[in-house]
């Protein structure tokens, strides 16, 4: 009883979210919603102009029409009708050549399979040979029953295309580019963190070692984020709408440059982190001398700048963050130059504070490099 109140209440949270506001729950509330309708018209019209024997492809085939994108129903949908045509077409010739027989059944089966192959298919493949199956059982081949086999697929189809039309996908370019900001803006404030925890005289390792637990979470947010652009890029193809404050022009590839940059990142600040952490273990990080300290975290401050910078959903100014980058290359120039001028340190942290720099430096060639890349897409 309780996993049924459990899922009714999950269900229930999850009509409130559609209802709310834009998002994935009210974009799949509106597919759903479509498709019943599109199938329904597609089942009363079919079996109102058409023998009951082919009624149900109508149905069927609105289903296949009606994908989350505009662009992916016209697609499968040519799949689907192209796949059809090719069934129909083998099960009308096998008979008309052979006969209904269990030995052309079993030619056909096989055929059907090869040709359902063909990459120009796609996922519609295997039903070259399932219409066949129809064709050639049902209809025995013959072409009255073929007419109106392909009059219930065009059926079927128009309903579900007329559907995505009538009320295409919502677009959601501005939400992919405020994910792209909110990503940025948290490894900012998590390098802030770091600089916190460097300058501090009492650091909070348990923070620390959370911070490095995170890091997997944000990768695979990452994943996510760069999944939902694409699918968003998709979504633009054909879409009828346009997106919310204008044309979205090159938004969303540069988007998803955005995030190579900030995984390739990512593997400097999770190697600094755990630098950090082992530093805080062995006890050498109170042993680093306050004006590293102070100069690197003023690195650090100038790196987050520069990130949140090439993150920020509006067009970003190349000069001003040209100059951020520069700025906190200079600032590292000092901090390594004062280092290998500054006798008196003992190995461990002499290997400690080369290890911080050095993933400083890669960071920062990482963000230029790939705000390079942003810039050009």
């Amino acid at each position: 009883m309780r996993r049924i109140w459990s899922a009714v209440t999950e269900r229930a949270d999850y009509l409130r979210r559609a209802a709310r506001g834009a998002g994935a729950e009210r974009d799949e509330v509106l597919l759903g919603a479509k498709t019943v309708v599109a199938a329904m018209a597609a089942w009363v019209l079919a079996r109102y102009l058409l023998p009951p024997s082919v009624s149900t492809f109508a149905p069927f085939t609105a289903l296949v029409a009606l994908q989350a994108t505009v662009y992916r129903s016209m697609r499968d949908c040519l799949q689907y009708v192209l796949a059809m045509a090719a069934g129909a077409a083998l099960a009308a010739s096998l008979a008309a050549l052979a006969g209904v027989h269990g030995w052309t059944f079993g030619i056909l089966t096989l055929v059907a399979l090869c040709i359902g192959r063909i990459r120009r298919f796609g996922q519609q493949g295997t039903q070259v040979a399932i219409v066949g199956f129809f064709a050639f059982s049902s209809g025995q081949g013959q072409i009255a029953y073929i007419g109106h086999l392909v009059a219930s697929v065009g059926i079927g189809a128009l309903c579900g295309l007329a559907a995505h039309l009538v009320l295409a996908p919502a677009r959601h370019t501005h939400h992919r580019q405020q994910a792209v900001t909110d990503l940025y803006t948290t490894m900012a404030q998590r390098l802030n963190d770091l600089t916190d925890t460097l300058e501090a005289s009492d650091p909070d390792r348990e923070h620390l070692r959370q911070w490095r637990r995170d890091w997997h979470g944000l990768s695979a947010e990452c994943e996510h984020i760069r999944h939902a652009i694409d699918t968003e890029i998709e979504n633009g193809r054909m879409n009828p709408r346009r997106p919310i404050g204008g044309s979205a022009g090159d938004a969303l590839p540069r988007a998803r440059e955005a995030i190579t940059v900030a995984e390739r990142g990512m593997d400097h600040l999770r190697s600094m982190t755990r630098t950090l952490d082992y530093a805080l273990d062995s006890g050498e990080l109170g042993y680093l001398p306050a004006t590293f300290r102070t100069r690197f975290s003023a690195v650090l401050r100038a790196v987050a700048t520069a990130m949140e910078e090439i993150g920020q959903a509006s067009p970003t100014d190349p000069d001003l963050l040209d100059a951020r980058i520069d700025e906190a290359a200079a600032e590292l120039e000092r901090v390594q130059r004062h280092e290998r001028t500054t006798p008196g340190t003992s190995p461990a942290v002499h290997a400690l504070q080369g290890t911080l720099l050095t993933d400083a430096g890669r960071l920062l060639a990482d963000l230029r490099s790939g705000w390079q890349s942003v810039a050009r897409t």
